[in-house]
């Protein structure tokens, strides 16, 4: 489930046309901690994730929901 959370905010962020850094200056982090969260060595909290949905366009509860679905 983890996994596939990822991949869906890898997908948006690249859909909405924004670079790990790019990522990185709106969530107020250093680009290394989006190319951690996006190879899978370091985990989002709750509220990192909440975060990082909204700042690539997607509803967190409707990920959520459509990952847990699967």
């Amino acid at each position: 489930m983890h996994r596939d959370i990822v991949a869906a905010l890898v997908l948006a962020r690249r859909a909405e046309g924004l670079t790990q850094r790019d990522l990185a200056q709106k969530l107020g982090k250093p680009q290394s901690y989006v190319g951690k969260v996006e190879s899978i060595e370091r985990n989002l909290s709750i509220s990192e994730f909440w975060s990082w949905a909204d700042a690539v366009g997607l509803d967190p509860g409707g990920l959520l929901n459509r990952v847990g679905a699967k």
